[in-house]
């Protein structure tokens, strides 16, 4: 809702709450989505490495949406950085998303 402004004002910060908030109970969707405002920027300081953990944790559940936007962010990095964020995806889903 809070992302494309349906029913609510615009508001990426807003979104990224409630994306966060669903992302650490599991949800590949949210995750995914998290991973997107990332990759773009949007509600959050622009981060390829959070953009890339939060998609590949949900294209590691089956979410074909995130394998798409994993693919696109790491286009866009260097091999360090998809090792931090590969290492950042693993510790994440080993603390069941919490404090990701």
């Amino acid at each position: 809702m809070y992302i494309n402004g349906q029913g609510v004002t615009q508001d990426y910060k807003e979104a990224v709450k409630w994306y966060r908030l669903a992302a650490e109970q599991g949800n590949a969707i949210a995750q995914a989505n998290l991973g997107l405002m990332y990759g773009k920027g949007q509600g959050v300081i622009k981060d390829n490495v959070y953009g890339h953990m939060w998609s590949n944790i949900a294209a590691s559940s089956g979410d074909a949406d995130a394998v798409k936007i994993r693919d696109i962010i790491t286009s866009l990095m260097t091999a360090a950085d998809i090792s931090k964020a590969q290492e950042l995806a693993r510790e994440c889903v080993k603390k069941n998303y919490k404090g990701c």
